[in-house]
């Protein structure tokens, strides 16, 4: 195998005195874009006809593929959004996340309530994330009570909250009560993860890897699991998950001695401020394209949305993470549903909520919080 030689050696790298660049937020810029009607008013005004249908909607191509209805299966994750609190404004961000969003953050009545439904349900997963799900005040509590359940907890986290004083802890930390660290890595690259991220990401997030590393992790403890997920760099598809996988673990390991257990590859949702770059590029409607051309009905039975609960920081009920950011509250009994009156034989019988967003799970190899689907 090849190893790609443009690196920098970590210690030869010199410290960004501001760390990664932050953009802000659309929220704190007011753009009209931050809404999500303007976000579907500039999807369903893309004029693309692929797909198997030829319509360009997703409902029509599901029917198409035999799924008349799009319903859940069986409860295995409930994911917790903590709030958009976040260190870092990544561009490809589908939550709109950064540090000026201090408003949207899980209260510890919302908290508890999530406890409560997670002791009801017994799912296999929780899944912490946010923005930097670390910065919420009840981050720490809520993975306690989870694992005195014996209940497997992800921190979705962006590695460089792990170098901030108040998180330095937290690598044995996790491994001492065998949480999973899901760590978001746009590219092994420097050139590349920096042009998403910010000057400086890339520096400090292989210090975290580093840190995550002696603490035991990516060596193949199940109890100490290091996985890595990257998005696209661009407006193109995820590459073929194995191979970039034993692609990453050999470049990492020969020029940073890096070490972790598993890559996921997920596809670039077009909504947010991943929409706002295709629009400032003008290239909403050639990435329709490609996510309907590459439409994948073998990625349909593995849906997220099929096996995931998302709970918002408010403690409203969603399909997933992308339709929490789109306010697609989940219907159920006829109503807006909360983590306060969630009803899991309703929640089986209801159908999942969609629209152009969720070509993006559907294209290519497919694409989830768990990665690749098919």
């Amino acid at each position: 195998m090849t190893v790609a030689t443009d690196f920098i050696a970590l210690d030869t790298l010199a410290p960004a005195a501001n760390g990664p660049r932050a953009t802000s937020s659309m929220a704190w810029r007011g753009t009209p874009l931050v809404e999500p009607r303007e976000q579907f008013r500039v999807l369903n005004a893309a004029e693309t006809r692929g797909g198997p249908t030829g319509t360009g909607h997703f409902d029509s191509d599901l029917a198409a593929s035999g799924w008349p209805a799009l319903r859940p299966e069986t409860l295995e994750v409930v994911q917790l959004n903590l709030g958009k609190l976040c260190n870092m404004t990544c561009r490809h961000c589908h939550v709109d996340a950064g540090p000026d969003r201090t408003e949207e953050n899980m209260d510890q009545a919302t908290a508890e309530a999530c406890l409560d439904l997670i002791i009801r349900t017994r799912p296999r997963v929780v899944d912490l994330t946010g923005g930097a799900p670390e910065l919420n005040p009840h981050f720490e509590y809520l993975i306690e009570e989870c694992v005195a359940r014996g209940i497997h907890v992800m921190d979705r986290c962006n590695l460089t909250i792990l170098l901030a004083r108040r998180f330095t802890h937290l690598p044995q930390w996790f491994a001492e009560r065998g949480v999973e660290v899901v760590c978001s890595l746009p590219h092994y690259r420097q050139l590349k993860t920096d042009a998403q991220r910010g000057t400086g990401a890339y520096r400090k997030s292989l210090l975290a890897l580093t840190r995550l590393n002696e603490a035991g992790y990516g060596f193949g403890d199940p109890r100490r699991v290091l996985t890595l997920v990257t998005n696209p760099v661009g407006a193109y598809l995820s590459g073929r998950q194995s191979s970039l996988e034993r692609e990453w673990k050999a470049a990492l390991l020969s020029n940073h001695s890096v070490r972790f257990d598993r890559l996921l590859t997920l596809n670039n949702i077009p909504m947010s401020r991943f929409l706002e770059w295709l629009l400032e590029t003008g290239q909403v409607t050639s990435y329709l394209d490609r996510l309907l051309a590459a439409f994948n009905p073998a990625t349909i039975a593995g849906l997220m949305c099929r096996s995931t609960l998302s709970v918002s920081w408010d403690g409203y009920l969603y399909d997933c993470d992308f339709n929490q950011q789109l306010d697609m509250v989940m219907d159920l009994n006829g109503r807006n549903a909360h983590v306060g009156d969630f009803d899991l034989q309703a929640w089986r019988q209801h159908t999942i909520r969609t629209g152009r967003h969720c070509y993006g799970c559907t294209a290519g190899a497919g694409s989830s919080c768990g990665g690749a689907i098919s």
